[in-house]
């Protein structure tokens, strides 16, 4: 019956979502209503970076509920979760990136931050890359350098072009007339891939020759996947404005984006009002945020994203997987072909470990765990694919 309503009731995503029916989850498991467990590969694709009812975010939101909720739409009342999440924010980015406004997604975060430069600069040009995903609502689907999934929603905004990512020469496209480039720090829907060559200090260098702002997405890659708290961190450049969302929640719905006071302060005046939200900065998930990454910047468990990833190239050697790509916890192994993919993807789910696909690149097995996994569990985890993999290519006879 549930499932029925399911599908009957609540809007879907795609013609064949996974249905698995979820009675509670601990920990790096979630628990199906069989009491069948299943070790999360994914977080909620990259947001539950503590996995799931850690007891610092748990209590967090407790203790926040039990002295109030909503209050007053965003910017108006002083409330200490969200004071106190922005102070601990910016005392660890660059001096640069100081000031930070709290709104409900990865793809607000993406809108705020496109009109952010749009203000700072008087300019309406906007590049992003190809096969690039900064969300979904229509300013961020401007950006996403990915035809097939944006043309039955056209028009969009204009003045948009498009660069290849570790492409040096299209940063020629960068000019006097550009507003901003935004750029994932680590393209997550293209299959996980890092900048090369000095990709990300080469386009700083661009923007800062032709005035354009340098907006860099770290939704995926941010709060500590990559072994530091940002990927860019990893690249040697600092962007004018940071994208943020998924993982700085601790499961929560939540975006942010992080730019210099001078330029934040645009946004409240002239036009008062210029970027507004009734939910954003949110006590209760401001509280999660904060539990989270006190957590992050308190404990080692960033950097031993760096050694957990070495167990996983380690033990993921397989004549089906290619290549694996990404940087820490945020991996994707490659394999022969998308159906190959599907096909271990699903086994996998079966066995009792959750993978998951990527938006754009058919071949590749998303692997963005928790990063409080442990190397047992990345171990079991490890097991399973490979006996899956052993399993499709028997079938396949390859």
């Amino acid at each position: 019956m549930l499932k029925e309503d399911f599908l009957k009731y609540q809007a879907q995503t795609s013609p064949n979502p996974i249905g698995m029916k979820v009675s509670h989850a601990k920990g790096s498991y979630i628990y199906d209503t069989n009491n069948q467990k299943h070790l999360d590969f994914v977080a909620g694709v990259s947001a539950c970076t503590l996995g799931h009812q850690h007891p610092r975010v748990t209590n967090a939101i407790k203790d926040q509920l039990d002295k109030y909720a909503h209050v007053m739409v965003y910017g108006e009342y002083i409330q200490d979760p969200a004071v106190a999440f922005c102070k601990l924010l910016a005392e660890h980015l660059p001096p640069s990136l100081n000031k930070t406004y709290l709104v409900n997604s990865g793809t607000e975060a993406t809108e705020g931050a496109l009109k952010l430069a749009k203000r700072v600069t008087g300019r309406s040009q906007l590049i992003s890359c190809f096969n690039a995903y900064h969300g979904n609502t229509m300013g961020s689907m401007s950006v996403m350098g990915f035809e097939e999934r944006k043309r039955a929603f056209r028009p969009l905004l204009p003045d948009v072009d498009f660069i290849n990512f570790n492409c040096e020469e299209d940063l020629k496209k960068i000019t006097n007339k550009t507003a901003c480039v935004i750029l994932e720090t680590i393209q997550g829907g293209a299959g996980f891939l890092q900048p090369e060559n000095g990709f990300l200090t080469k386009v700083r260098k661009r923007c800062d020759e032709v005035g354009a702002l340098m907006i860099l997405d770290e939704i995926q890659p941010g709060f500590g996947r990559t072994g530091t708290l940002f990927g860019f961190e990893n690249y040697n450049a600092i962007p004018d404005v940071i994208v943020m969302g998924k993982g700085m929640g601790g499961g929560m719905p939540v975006g942010a984006f992080t730019a210099n006071e001078k330029h934040m302060d645009l946004l409240f005046d002239n036009p008062k009002f210029g970027h507004i939200t009734t939910f954003g900065g949110h006590p209760v998930i401001a509280a999660a945020c904060l539990a989270t990454l006190q957590e992050l910047v308190e404990t080692d468990l960033m950097p031993l994203a760096l050694e957990k990833e070495k167990i996983f190239r380690k033990r993921l050697v397989h004549p089906l997987i290619t290549d694996i790509r990404g940087k820490g916890l945020m991996l994707a192994p490659m394999t022969l072909s998308a159906d190959i993919t599907n096909r271990v993807i699903v086994k996998c789910q079966e066995k009792g470990v959750i993978l998951f696909w990527l938006l754009f690149e058919g071949k590749a097995i998303r692997i963005t765990p928790p990063l409080t996994i442990s190397e047992d569990e990345i171990n079991e985890g490890c097991n399973l694919i490979l006996e899956a993999l052993d399993e499709v290519q028997k079938e396949l006879s390859l």
